[in-house]
């Protein structure tokens, strides 16, 4: 799905279904063309006005068609009492491809993999176990261990708060709401909980437990530390932040 309408060159207006998001809105797909990008064509690539980046179902690209590069060996003419033996050895491409397909797996366990039929896709080649990699060289490298630290950063509450949504739940609460908004208090570790029906209440949430937490305690919020999902880092709460003096700390998504 895309929500670029010049990659479409031959557009075809077409009402296909519609889509749903996180916070369960909809949006109509309006129709589709085929992508080509040099030799590569994605076909029936969907126009979705909505969506803020392109989206690219790898699963359905495994399953589609796709075209193979395996020679065809005819031993139809030998004779029936003569001893057959086929062997091919993956290039050194198609080693480092599967490799790092299999989040950088060692190469005879690759082997292996092939050996016994235990993975569906995986090429029947013989891998050599002698490629070096680096990159696995350098995850192996032993690294100074952290010493603990003994002095807190936060010497009072509200300095810094930690701020994380969950969700969307299979089960929802008695009153429909499928997200939980979880507060907690660097210092303290004291935790708020609050239940949401979509991600779109976050940032009105957030203002309004600022203002009530700050009243209640008679002291400030001075920063908050999120993920860098669109609930937490939007214009909403960026103006909001700037307009009370509050410093913002962004994780990478899905980052507790």
């Amino acid at each position: 799905m895309t929500v670029d309408r010049l990659l479409l060159e031959n557009f075809i207006k077409k009402f296909i279904g519609t889509v749903r998001f996180r916070n369960d809105h909809f949006e109509a797909t309006k129709g589709y063309d085929d992508y080509v990008k040099g030799n590569i064509t994605v076909c029936h690539l969907y126009y979705v006005k909505g969506i803020r980046h392109n989206l690219f179902s790898v699963g359905q690209f495994y399953d589609g068609a796709h075209e193979s590069n395996l020679d065809i060996i005819s031993i139809s003419d030998m004779a029936t009492s003569s001893l057959v033996c086929l062997m091919s050895k993956a290039t050194l491409t198609k080693s480092w491809l599967w490799h790092r397909r299999l989040s950088h797996l060692k190469f005879n366990a690759i082997h292996d993999l092939t050996k016994h039929d235990l993975v569906d896709g995986l090429l029947k080649f013989k891998y050599g176990t002698d490629h070096l990699c680096s990159v696995c060289e350098r995850g192996k490298s032993k690294k100074f261990s952290h010493p603990p630290k003994v002095v807190l950063c936060n010497h009072s509450k509200l300095e810094l708060l930690h701020i994380d949504l969950c969700g969307p739940m299979q089960v929802a609460s008695i009153n429909g709401k499928k997200y939980i908004l979880m507060i907690v208090d660097d210092y303290s570790r004291f935790t708020w909980v609050y239940f949401l029906h979509t991600k779109d209440e976050t940032p009105e949430i957030i203002k309004n437990f600022i203002a009530g937490v700050q009243l209640n305690y008679n002291a400030k919020v001075h920063k908050i530390q999120t993920n860098n999902d669109t609930e937490f880092k939007n214009e909403t709460l960026k103006a909001h932040y700037e307009k009370l003096g509050i410093m913002k700390q962004f994780l990478i998504v899905r980052t507790p």
